[in-house]
Protein backbone atom coordinates (compact mmCIF):
# COMPACT_ATOMS: atom_id res chain seq x y z
CA UNK A 1 0.00 0.00 0.00
CA UNK A 2 2.92 2.30 0.74
CA UNK A 3 4.13 2.20 -2.88
CA UNK A 4 0.70 3.23 -4.19
CA UNK A 5 0.47 5.99 -1.58
CA UNK A 6 3.90 7.25 -2.63
CA UNK A 7 2.82 7.23 -6.28
CA UNK A 8 -0.24 9.37 -5.54
CA UNK A 9 1.79 11.76 -3.41
CA UNK A 10 4.37 12.28 -6.16
CA UNK A 11 1.73 12.61 -8.89
CA UNK A 12 0.07 15.41 -6.92
CA UNK A 13 3.34 17.31 -6.67
CA UNK A 14 4.47 16.69 -10.26
CA UNK A 15 3.10 19.38 -12.58
CA UNK A 16 4.88 18.40 -15.81
CA UNK A 17 3.29 15.81 -18.08
CA UNK A 18 6.55 13.96 -18.68
CA UNK A 19 7.20 13.77 -14.95
CA UNK A 20 3.79 12.14 -14.36
CA UNK A 21 4.47 9.69 -17.21
CA UNK A 22 7.82 8.71 -15.70
CA UNK A 23 6.28 8.15 -12.26
CA UNK A 24 3.55 5.87 -13.61
CA UNK A 25 5.92 4.04 -15.97
CA UNK A 26 8.34 3.31 -13.13
CA UNK A 27 5.55 2.19 -10.79
CA UNK A 28 4.07 -0.21 -13.34
CA UNK A 29 7.53 -1.62 -14.11
CA UNK A 30 8.53 -2.48 -10.53
CA UNK A 31 5.18 -3.27 -8.91
CA UNK A 32 3.84 -6.79 -9.16
CA UNK A 33 0.42 -8.09 -10.07
CA UNK A 34 -2.30 -7.55 -9.07
CA UNK A 35 -1.37 -4.31 -7.26
CA UNK A 36 -0.25 -2.48 -10.39
CA UNK A 37 -3.40 -3.47 -12.26
CA UNK A 38 -5.59 -2.24 -9.42
CA UNK A 39 -3.60 1.00 -9.30
CA UNK A 40 -4.20 1.41 -13.03
CA UNK A 41 -7.91 0.84 -12.50
CA UNK A 42 -7.93 3.48 -9.77
CA UNK A 43 -6.10 6.01 -11.96
CA UNK A 44 -8.50 5.46 -14.87
CA UNK A 45 -11.66 5.56 -12.75
CA UNK A 46 -12.47 1.86 -13.15
CA UNK A 47 -12.39 1.02 -9.45
CA UNK A 48 -15.36 1.74 -7.18
CA UNK A 49 -16.72 0.54 -3.85
CA UNK A 50 -20.43 0.47 -3.18
CA UNK A 51 -19.91 -0.22 0.53
CA UNK A 52 -18.30 3.16 1.32
CA UNK A 53 -19.51 6.64 0.47
CA UNK A 54 -17.74 10.00 1.07
CA UNK A 55 -20.35 11.06 3.63
CA UNK A 56 -19.33 8.10 5.80
CA UNK A 57 -15.85 9.59 6.14
CA UNK A 58 -17.21 12.67 7.87
CA UNK A 59 -19.12 10.45 10.29
CA UNK A 60 -16.04 8.36 11.04
CA UNK A 61 -13.72 11.31 11.60
CA UNK A 62 -16.17 13.17 13.84
CA UNK A 63 -16.25 10.06 16.05
CA UNK A 64 -12.51 10.65 16.60
CA UNK A 65 -12.33 14.45 16.89
CA UNK A 66 -14.51 17.46 17.64
CA UNK A 67 -16.77 18.28 14.64
CA UNK A 68 -16.05 22.01 14.86
CA UNK A 69 -12.31 21.40 14.98
CA UNK A 70 -12.63 19.11 11.96
CA UNK A 71 -14.61 21.77 10.07
CA UNK A 72 -11.88 24.35 10.76
CA UNK A 73 -9.19 21.85 9.75
CA UNK A 74 -10.97 20.96 6.52
CA UNK A 75 -11.42 24.64 5.69
CA UNK A 76 -7.71 25.24 6.21
CA UNK A 77 -6.42 22.15 4.36
CA UNK A 78 -8.98 22.28 1.55
CA UNK A 79 -9.01 18.54 0.76
CA UNK A 80 -11.18 15.97 2.56
CA UNK A 81 -8.83 13.02 2.08
CA UNK A 82 -5.79 14.95 3.23
CA UNK A 83 -7.61 16.38 6.25
CA UNK A 84 -8.90 13.00 7.45
CA UNK A 85 -5.58 11.22 6.85
CA UNK A 86 -3.66 13.80 8.90
CA UNK A 87 -6.21 14.24 11.69
CA UNK A 88 -7.05 10.54 12.16
CA UNK A 89 -6.26 9.22 15.63
CA UNK A 90 -5.82 5.46 15.90
CA UNK A 91 -7.76 3.65 18.60
CA UNK A 92 -5.81 2.20 21.46
CA UNK A 93 -4.70 -1.31 20.65
CA UNK A 94 -4.76 -0.87 16.88
CA UNK A 95 -1.78 -1.92 14.78
CA UNK A 96 -0.52 1.18 12.97
CA UNK A 97 1.94 0.95 10.11
CA UNK A 98 0.99 -2.65 9.26
CA UNK A 99 3.19 -3.26 6.20
CA UNK A 100 1.35 -6.49 5.38
CA UNK A 101 -1.59 -4.59 3.89
CA UNK A 102 -1.14 -4.47 0.13
CA UNK A 103 -3.30 -2.55 -2.29
CA UNK A 104 -4.88 -5.85 -3.34
CA UNK A 105 -5.65 -6.69 0.34
CA UNK A 106 -7.35 -3.34 0.88
CA UNK A 107 -9.36 -3.58 -2.34
CA UNK A 108 -10.47 -7.13 -1.53
CA UNK A 109 -11.68 -6.16 1.95
CA UNK A 110 -13.55 -3.11 0.73
CA UNK A 111 -15.05 -4.89 -2.29
CA UNK A 112 -16.38 -7.81 -0.23
CA UNK A 113 -17.83 -5.63 2.53
CA UNK A 114 -21.56 -5.01 2.71
CA UNK A 115 -23.03 -1.53 2.94
CA UNK A 116 -23.46 -1.95 6.70
CA UNK A 117 -19.94 -3.35 7.21
CA UNK A 118 -18.16 -0.91 4.89
CA UNK A 119 -17.58 1.93 7.37
CA UNK A 120 -16.05 -0.40 9.98
CA UNK A 121 -13.85 -2.12 7.40
CA UNK A 122 -12.56 1.28 6.30
CA UNK A 123 -12.11 2.34 9.93
CA UNK A 124 -9.98 -0.74 10.62
CA UNK A 125 -7.82 -0.06 7.56
CA UNK A 126 -7.28 3.55 8.59
CA UNK A 127 -6.29 2.44 12.10
CA UNK A 128 -3.64 0.13 10.68
CA UNK A 129 -2.02 2.67 8.35
CA UNK A 130 0.15 5.74 8.57
CA UNK A 131 -0.98 9.09 7.10
CA UNK A 132 0.29 8.58 3.50
CA UNK A 133 -1.43 5.19 3.16
CA UNK A 134 -4.58 6.56 4.80
CA UNK A 135 -4.61 9.36 2.22
CA UNK A 136 -4.36 6.79 -0.59
CA UNK A 137 -7.13 4.54 0.72
CA UNK A 138 -9.46 7.49 1.24
CA UNK A 139 -8.81 8.66 -2.31
CA UNK A 140 -9.71 5.17 -3.50
CA UNK A 141 -13.04 4.97 -1.71
CA UNK A 142 -14.15 8.50 -2.60
CA UNK A 143 -13.52 7.79 -6.28
CA UNK A 144 -11.73 11.03 -7.10
CA UNK A 145 -7.94 10.78 -7.03
CA UNK A 146 -7.40 14.34 -8.34
CA UNK A 147 -3.74 13.73 -9.10
CA UNK A 148 -3.74 15.22 -12.59
CA UNK A 149 -3.83 11.92 -14.46
CA UNK A 150 -6.32 11.23 -17.23
CA UNK A 151 -7.10 7.84 -18.73
CA UNK A 152 -5.22 8.89 -21.85
CA UNK A 153 -2.11 9.76 -19.83
CA UNK A 154 -2.22 6.42 -18.03
CA UNK A 155 -2.46 4.61 -21.39
CA UNK A 156 0.53 6.60 -22.64
CA UNK A 157 2.54 5.49 -19.61
CA UNK A 158 1.65 1.88 -20.36
CA UNK A 159 2.70 2.33 -23.98
CA UNK A 160 6.06 3.75 -22.95
CA UNK A 161 6.56 0.96 -20.47
CA UNK A 162 6.02 -1.71 -23.15
CA UNK A 163 7.52 0.13 -26.11
CA UNK A 164 4.27 -0.03 -28.10
CA UNK A 165 2.09 2.63 -29.69
CA UNK A 166 -0.62 4.01 -27.44
CA UNK A 167 -3.23 3.42 -30.17
CA UNK A 168 -2.67 -0.33 -29.81
CA UNK A 169 -3.70 -0.05 -26.17
CA UNK A 170 -6.69 2.15 -26.96
CA UNK A 171 -8.07 -0.38 -29.43
CA UNK A 172 -7.76 -3.14 -26.83
CA UNK A 173 -8.89 -1.14 -23.81
CA UNK A 174 -12.64 -1.86 -23.75
CA UNK A 175 -12.03 -5.60 -23.96
CA UNK A 176 -9.80 -5.56 -20.86
CA UNK A 177 -10.76 -5.77 -17.19
CA UNK A 178 -8.84 -5.12 -13.95
CA UNK A 179 -6.29 -6.17 -12.82
CA UNK A 180 -5.10 -6.34 -16.47
CA UNK A 181 -2.80 -9.36 -16.06
CA UNK A 182 -2.77 -10.19 -19.81
CA UNK A 183 -2.03 -6.57 -20.70
CA UNK A 184 0.99 -6.30 -18.41
CA UNK A 185 2.31 -9.70 -19.53
CA UNK A 186 2.23 -8.52 -23.15
CA UNK A 187 3.87 -5.19 -22.32
CA UNK A 188 6.67 -6.97 -20.44
CA UNK A 189 7.21 -9.48 -23.24
CA UNK A 190 6.17 -12.51 -21.19
CA UNK A 191 2.84 -13.07 -22.94
CA UNK A 192 1.03 -12.69 -26.23
CA UNK A 193 -0.82 -9.55 -27.22
CA UNK A 194 -4.37 -9.80 -25.82
CA UNK A 195 -7.04 -10.57 -28.38
CA UNK A 196 -10.16 -8.63 -27.51
CA UNK A 197 -13.34 -10.67 -27.79
CA UNK A 198 -15.48 -7.60 -27.26
CA UNK A 199 -17.44 -6.30 -30.23
CA UNK A 200 -18.09 -2.71 -31.31
CA UNK A 201 -14.64 -1.56 -30.23
CA UNK A 202 -13.48 2.03 -29.97
CA UNK A 203 -11.14 3.34 -32.67
CA UNK A 204 -8.67 6.09 -31.70
CA UNK A 205 -9.98 9.39 -33.06
CA UNK A 206 -8.22 11.74 -35.44
CA UNK A 207 -7.81 15.26 -34.07
CA UNK A 208 -7.11 18.61 -35.66
CA UNK A 209 -4.67 21.43 -34.98
CA UNK A 210 -5.71 25.04 -34.47
CA UNK A 211 -4.98 27.56 -37.21
CA UNK A 212 -5.67 31.15 -38.24
CA UNK A 213 -5.72 33.30 -41.36
CA UNK A 214 -2.01 34.17 -41.16
CA UNK A 215 -0.97 30.51 -40.99
CA UNK A 216 -3.31 29.52 -43.81
CA UNK A 217 -1.68 32.05 -46.13
CA UNK A 218 0.92 29.39 -46.97
CA UNK A 219 -1.66 26.65 -47.62
CA UNK A 220 -3.40 25.97 -50.94
CA UNK A 221 -7.18 26.22 -50.35
CA UNK A 222 -7.92 23.99 -53.34
CA UNK A 223 -6.43 21.03 -51.44
CA UNK A 224 -8.94 21.24 -48.59
CA UNK A 225 -12.64 20.73 -47.91
CA UNK A 226 -14.38 22.74 -45.20
CA UNK A 227 -17.27 21.84 -42.94
CA UNK A 228 -18.90 23.47 -39.94
CA UNK A 229 -17.58 22.73 -36.46
CA UNK A 230 -20.66 22.09 -34.32
CA UNK A 231 -20.72 22.85 -30.60
CA UNK A 232 -21.57 19.46 -29.12
CA UNK A 233 -19.31 16.61 -28.04
CA UNK A 234 -17.29 14.44 -30.40
CA UNK A 235 -18.50 10.84 -30.39
CA UNK A 236 -18.03 7.54 -32.14
CA UNK A 237 -21.13 5.42 -32.83
CA UNK A 238 -20.10 1.78 -33.33
CA UNK A 239 -22.41 -1.14 -34.06
CA UNK A 240 -21.18 -4.66 -34.81
CA UNK A 241 -23.16 -7.91 -34.95
CA UNK A 242 -25.88 -6.52 -32.72
CA UNK A 243 -23.53 -4.93 -30.15
CA UNK A 244 -23.97 -1.16 -30.03
CA UNK A 245 -21.83 1.39 -28.24
CA UNK A 246 -21.51 5.16 -28.17
CA UNK A 247 -18.06 6.45 -27.18
CA UNK A 248 -16.73 9.87 -26.25
CA UNK A 249 -13.61 11.14 -28.01
CA UNK A 250 -11.49 9.73 -25.17
CA UNK A 251 -13.01 6.26 -25.50
CA UNK A 252 -15.41 6.42 -22.55
CA UNK A 253 -18.55 4.35 -23.10
CA UNK A 254 -21.52 6.74 -22.75
CA UNK A 255 -24.10 4.39 -24.26
CA UNK A 256 -26.29 4.25 -21.16
CA UNK A 257 -26.94 7.98 -21.23
CA UNK A 258 -28.22 7.98 -24.81
CA UNK A 259 -30.58 5.01 -25.32
CA UNK A 260 -32.45 6.90 -28.07
CA UNK A 261 -29.27 7.03 -30.19
CA UNK A 262 -28.41 3.39 -29.45
CA UNK A 263 -31.88 2.24 -30.51
CA UNK A 264 -31.37 3.84 -33.94
CA UNK A 265 -27.98 2.17 -34.56
CA UNK A 266 -29.41 -0.53 -36.81
CA UNK A 267 -26.27 -0.96 -38.90
CA UNK A 268 -22.83 -2.57 -38.96
CA UNK A 269 -20.46 0.40 -39.08
CA UNK A 270 -18.41 2.90 -37.10
CA UNK A 271 -19.39 6.56 -37.46
CA UNK A 272 -17.45 9.62 -36.29
CA UNK A 273 -19.51 12.72 -35.55
CA UNK A 274 -20.84 15.33 -33.13
CA UNK A 275 -23.45 14.49 -30.51
CA UNK A 276 -26.15 17.17 -30.40
CA UNK A 277 -29.77 17.50 -29.29
CA UNK A 278 -32.69 18.56 -31.44
CA UNK A 279 -34.69 17.40 -34.42
CA UNK A 280 -32.59 17.73 -37.59
CA UNK A 281 -32.68 19.36 -40.00
CA UNK A 282 -35.18 21.84 -38.53
CA UNK A 283 -33.76 22.33 -35.04
CA UNK A 284 -30.32 21.94 -33.45
CA UNK A 285 -30.16 22.71 -29.74
CA UNK A 286 -27.42 24.56 -27.88
CA UNK A 287 -24.68 23.00 -25.77
CA UNK A 288 -26.64 23.94 -22.64
CA UNK A 289 -29.51 21.82 -24.03
CA UNK A 290 -27.09 18.93 -24.51
CA UNK A 291 -25.90 19.31 -20.92
CA UNK A 292 -29.38 18.26 -19.78
CA UNK A 293 -28.47 14.80 -21.07
CA UNK A 294 -24.77 14.54 -20.26
CA UNK A 295 -23.29 12.69 -17.26
CA UNK A 296 -26.56 11.12 -16.15
CA UNK A 297 -26.81 7.55 -14.89
CA UNK A 298 -30.42 7.36 -16.07
CA UNK A 299 -32.54 9.45 -18.41
CA UNK A 300 -36.25 10.00 -17.85
CA UNK A 301 -38.90 9.82 -20.57
CA UNK A 302 -39.42 13.54 -20.09
CA UNK A 303 -35.76 14.29 -20.83
CA UNK A 304 -35.76 11.98 -23.84
CA UNK A 305 -38.73 13.84 -25.25
CA UNK A 306 -37.56 17.36 -24.39
CA UNK A 307 -33.95 16.86 -25.49
CA UNK A 308 -33.78 14.16 -28.18
CA UNK A 309 -30.19 13.33 -29.11
CA UNK A 310 -28.72 12.75 -32.56
CA UNK A 311 -25.30 12.45 -34.21
CA UNK A 312 -24.22 14.86 -36.95
CA UNK A 313 -21.82 12.65 -38.88
CA UNK A 314 -18.34 13.73 -40.02
CA UNK A 315 -16.76 10.47 -41.14
CA UNK A 316 -17.29 6.77 -41.85
CA UNK A 317 -14.51 4.67 -40.30
CA UNK A 318 -15.79 1.15 -40.84
CA UNK A 319 -18.57 -0.33 -43.00
CA UNK A 320 -19.39 -3.98 -42.38
CA UNK A 321 -15.97 -5.73 -42.40
CA UNK A 322 -14.17 -3.00 -44.39
CA UNK A 323 -11.83 -0.61 -42.60
CA UNK A 324 -12.17 2.74 -44.41
CA UNK A 325 -9.57 4.66 -42.43
CA UNK A 326 -6.76 4.11 -44.97
CA UNK A 327 -8.89 5.72 -47.72
CA UNK A 328 -8.48 9.43 -48.57
CA UNK A 329 -11.01 11.82 -47.05
CA UNK A 330 -12.83 12.50 -50.35
CA UNK A 331 -13.54 8.78 -50.82
CA UNK A 332 -14.66 8.32 -47.20
CA UNK A 333 -16.90 11.35 -47.62
CA UNK A 334 -18.63 9.82 -50.65
CA UNK A 335 -19.14 6.59 -48.75
CA UNK A 336 -20.50 8.55 -45.76
CA UNK A 337 -22.99 10.46 -47.91
CA UNK A 338 -24.28 7.22 -49.44
CA UNK A 339 -24.40 5.51 -46.03
CA UNK A 340 -26.37 8.28 -44.28
CA UNK A 341 -28.71 8.61 -47.27
CA UNK A 342 -29.51 4.89 -47.19
CA UNK A 343 -29.83 4.86 -43.38
CA UNK A 344 -32.66 7.37 -43.38
CA UNK A 345 -32.69 7.80 -39.60
CA UNK A 346 -33.50 11.10 -37.83
CA UNK A 347 -30.85 10.18 -35.24
CA UNK A 348 -28.04 10.42 -37.81
CA UNK A 349 -27.61 13.25 -40.29
CA UNK A 350 -24.78 14.54 -42.47
CA UNK A 351 -22.55 17.48 -41.57
CA UNK A 352 -22.67 19.66 -44.71
CA UNK A 353 -19.56 20.81 -46.55
CA UNK A 354 -18.95 24.57 -46.82
CA UNK A 355 -18.07 25.72 -50.36
CA UNK A 356 -15.43 28.47 -50.54
CA UNK A 357 -12.98 29.92 -53.06
CA UNK A 358 -10.23 31.36 -50.87
CA UNK A 359 -9.30 31.80 -47.23
CA UNK A 360 -10.66 35.35 -47.05
CA UNK A 361 -14.08 34.12 -48.18
CA UNK A 362 -13.99 31.32 -45.62
CA UNK A 363 -12.96 33.84 -42.95
CA UNK A 364 -16.15 35.77 -43.63
CA UNK A 365 -18.22 32.59 -43.29
CA UNK A 366 -16.40 31.60 -40.11
CA UNK A 367 -17.09 34.88 -38.36
CA UNK A 368 -20.79 34.90 -39.33
CA UNK A 369 -21.95 31.24 -39.40
CA UNK A 370 -25.55 30.42 -40.34
CA UNK A 371 -26.35 28.81 -36.98
CA UNK A 372 -25.57 29.82 -33.37
CA UNK A 373 -24.44 26.27 -32.46
CA UNK A 374 -21.58 26.49 -34.97
CA UNK A 375 -18.27 27.39 -33.30
CA UNK A 376 -16.06 27.58 -36.37
CA UNK A 377 -14.96 25.54 -39.38
CA UNK A 378 -12.98 22.35 -39.91
CA UNK A 379 -10.51 21.99 -42.79
CA UNK A 380 -9.68 18.51 -44.11
CA UNK A 381 -7.16 17.81 -46.81
CA UNK A 382 -8.67 15.82 -49.66
CA UNK A 383 -6.03 13.08 -49.57
CA UNK A 384 -5.92 12.70 -45.77
CA UNK A 385 -6.24 9.24 -44.29
CA UNK A 386 -7.94 8.83 -40.92
CA UNK A 387 -4.94 8.76 -38.60
CA UNK A 388 -5.15 8.45 -34.79
CA UNK A 389 -3.84 11.34 -32.74
CA UNK A 390 -3.15 14.87 -33.92
CA UNK A 391 -0.97 14.78 -37.06
CA UNK A 392 -0.16 18.31 -38.17
CA UNK A 393 -1.33 19.25 -41.66
CA UNK A 394 -4.22 16.94 -42.67
CA UNK A 395 -6.90 18.56 -40.48
CA UNK A 396 -7.23 22.09 -39.08
CA UNK A 397 -9.79 23.70 -36.82
CA UNK A 398 -10.50 27.40 -37.24
CA UNK A 399 -12.69 28.41 -34.35
CA UNK A 400 -14.56 31.62 -33.82
CA UNK A 401 -12.80 34.18 -31.64
CA UNK A 402 -13.85 33.88 -27.98
CA UNK A 403 -16.12 36.46 -26.40
CA UNK A 404 -14.74 38.54 -23.55
CA UNK A 405 -16.34 40.44 -20.70
CA UNK A 406 -14.95 42.41 -17.76
CA UNK A 407 -16.33 41.02 -14.51
CA UNK A 408 -15.72 41.58 -10.79
CA UNK A 409 -14.41 38.87 -8.45
CA UNK A 410 -17.10 38.02 -5.88
CA UNK A 411 -16.24 34.68 -4.25
CA UNK A 412 -13.22 32.38 -4.04
CA UNK A 413 -12.61 28.82 -2.94
CA UNK A 414 -9.49 26.74 -2.45
CA UNK A 415 -8.50 24.34 -5.20
CA UNK A 416 -7.44 20.71 -4.89
CA UNK A 417 -4.14 18.87 -5.11
CA UNK A 418 -1.21 21.23 -5.49
CA UNK A 419 -3.64 24.17 -5.38
CA UNK A 420 -5.19 23.20 -2.06
CA UNK A 421 -3.31 26.03 -0.30
CA UNK A 422 -4.47 28.68 -2.80
CA UNK A 423 -7.80 30.30 -3.52
CA UNK A 424 -7.94 29.31 -7.17
CA UNK A 425 -11.66 28.79 -7.96
CA UNK A 426 -13.41 32.08 -8.63
CA UNK A 427 -16.99 33.25 -8.97
CA UNK A 428 -17.36 36.55 -10.82
CA UNK A 429 -20.24 38.87 -11.60
CA UNK A 430 -21.37 41.88 -13.61
CA UNK A 431 -23.40 44.92 -12.62
CA UNK A 432 -27.17 45.22 -12.77
CA UNK A 433 -29.68 47.74 -11.44
CA UNK A 434 -29.65 51.52 -11.81
CA UNK A 435 -26.46 53.58 -11.77
CA UNK A 436 -27.23 55.07 -8.34
CA UNK A 437 -27.44 51.68 -6.62
CA UNK A 438 -25.73 49.00 -8.76
CA UNK A 439 -25.66 45.38 -7.69
CA UNK A 440 -23.36 42.53 -8.70
CA UNK A 441 -24.96 39.35 -9.99
CA UNK A 442 -22.85 36.17 -10.50
CA UNK A 443 -22.53 35.07 -14.13
CA UNK A 444 -19.90 32.32 -14.01
CA UNK A 445 -17.01 30.47 -12.39
CA UNK A 446 -13.44 30.01 -13.58
CA UNK A 447 -10.44 28.14 -12.24
CA UNK A 448 -7.84 28.38 -15.04
CA UNK A 449 -6.34 30.81 -17.53
CA UNK A 450 -3.95 32.54 -15.11
CA UNK A 451 -0.25 32.01 -14.48
CA UNK A 452 1.24 30.73 -11.22
CA UNK A 453 2.39 34.25 -10.41
CA UNK A 454 -1.09 35.66 -11.06
CA UNK A 455 -2.55 32.92 -8.86
CA UNK A 456 -0.40 34.16 -5.97
CA UNK A 457 -1.55 37.73 -6.61
CA UNK A 458 -5.23 36.79 -6.64
CA UNK A 459 -4.81 34.58 -3.57
CA UNK A 460 -3.31 37.49 -1.64
CA UNK A 461 -6.12 39.80 -2.80
CA UNK A 462 -8.72 37.26 -1.60
CA UNK A 463 -7.09 36.91 1.84
CA UNK A 464 -6.69 40.67 2.24
CA UNK A 465 -10.26 41.46 1.17
CA UNK A 466 -12.38 38.67 2.67
CA UNK A 467 -15.59 40.08 4.16
CA UNK A 468 -17.48 36.84 4.94
CA UNK A 469 -17.19 33.06 4.88
CA UNK A 470 -19.63 30.34 3.83
CA UNK A 471 -17.94 27.06 4.73
CA UNK A 472 -14.93 26.76 2.37
CA UNK A 473 -16.05 29.77 0.30
CA UNK A 474 -14.83 33.31 0.97
CA UNK A 475 -16.85 36.34 -0.03
CA UNK A 476 -14.57 39.07 -1.38
CA UNK A 477 -15.08 42.80 -1.07
CA UNK A 478 -16.62 43.86 -4.38
CA UNK A 479 -17.97 47.40 -4.60
CA UNK A 480 -18.07 50.07 -7.32
CA UNK A 481 -15.03 51.70 -5.76
CA UNK A 482 -13.13 48.62 -4.57
CA UNK A 483 -12.58 45.18 -6.06
CA UNK A 484 -10.67 43.14 -8.61
CA UNK A 485 -11.76 43.23 -12.26
CA UNK A 486 -11.11 40.07 -14.28
CA UNK A 487 -11.32 39.84 -18.05
CA UNK A 488 -13.16 36.59 -18.72
CA UNK A 489 -13.05 34.80 -22.07
CA UNK A 490 -15.80 32.33 -22.98
CA UNK A 491 -16.90 30.34 -26.02
CA UNK A 492 -20.63 30.90 -25.88
CA UNK A 493 -23.61 32.06 -23.88
CA UNK A 494 -27.01 30.50 -23.22
CA UNK A 495 -30.14 31.41 -21.31
CA UNK A 496 -30.47 29.64 -17.98
CA UNK A 497 -33.30 29.38 -15.46
CA UNK A 498 -30.94 27.88 -12.89
CA UNK A 499 -28.85 31.03 -12.50
CA UNK A 500 -29.97 34.29 -10.93
CA UNK A 501 -28.48 36.25 -13.83
CA UNK A 502 -30.43 34.22 -16.38
CA UNK A 503 -27.31 33.37 -18.39
CA UNK A 504 -24.76 30.54 -18.45
CA UNK A 505 -21.27 30.77 -19.95
CA UNK A 506 -19.58 28.07 -22.03
CA UNK A 507 -15.93 27.37 -21.05
CA UNK A 508 -15.24 30.56 -19.06
CA UNK A 509 -11.61 31.21 -18.16
CA UNK A 510 -9.54 34.11 -16.86
CA UNK A 511 -7.85 35.80 -19.82
CA UNK A 512 -6.16 38.60 -17.87
CA UNK A 513 -6.28 40.57 -14.62
CA UNK A 514 -7.44 44.16 -14.94
CA UNK A 515 -5.68 45.77 -11.98
CA UNK A 516 -5.86 49.00 -13.98
CA UNK A 517 -9.65 49.06 -14.25
CA UNK A 518 -11.93 50.36 -11.47
CA UNK A 519 -14.77 47.95 -10.61
CA UNK A 520 -17.54 50.38 -11.55
CA UNK A 521 -16.31 50.19 -15.18
CA UNK A 522 -16.86 46.44 -15.41
CA UNK A 523 -19.55 45.21 -17.79
CA UNK A 524 -23.26 45.12 -17.07
CA UNK A 525 -25.71 42.26 -17.37
CA UNK A 526 -27.33 44.04 -20.30
CA UNK A 527 -24.11 43.46 -22.27
CA UNK A 528 -24.47 39.69 -21.91
CA UNK A 529 -28.20 39.83 -22.62
CA UNK A 530 -27.46 41.71 -25.83
CA UNK A 531 -25.09 38.89 -26.88
CA UNK A 532 -27.94 36.43 -26.40
CA UNK A 533 -30.32 38.53 -28.46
Amino acid sequence: MDAFAQLLDRLVLASARNAKLALMRDYFSVTRDPDRGLALAALTGDLSFSSVKPAMLRTLITERMDPVLFAYSYDYVGDLAETVSLAWQQREGSRPNDRDISLADAVERLSSASRSDGPRVLEDLLDRMEAPARFAIIKLVTGGLRVGVSTGLAKQALAEMGGVHVHEIEELWHGLTPPYGELFAWLEGTGEKPVSAARAMFRPVMLSTATDLAELANVDPSEYSAEWKWDGIRVQAVSESGTRRLYSRTGDDISGTFPDVLEAMDFDAALDGELLVGTPPDHTGSFSDLQQRLNRKSVSDKQLKAFPAFVRCYDLLQEADEDLRPLPFVERRKRLEAFIGALGSPRFDLSPLVPFGNWEELEGLRTAPPHPVIEGVMLKRHDSRYLPGRPRGPWFKWKRDPHTVDAVLMYAQRGHGKRSSFYSDYTFGVWTGDAGQPELVPVGKAYFGFTDEELKQIDKFVRDNTIDRYGPVRAVRAEPGHGLVIEVAFEGLARSTRHKSGVAMRFPRVSRLRWDKPPHEADRLETLQAMLD
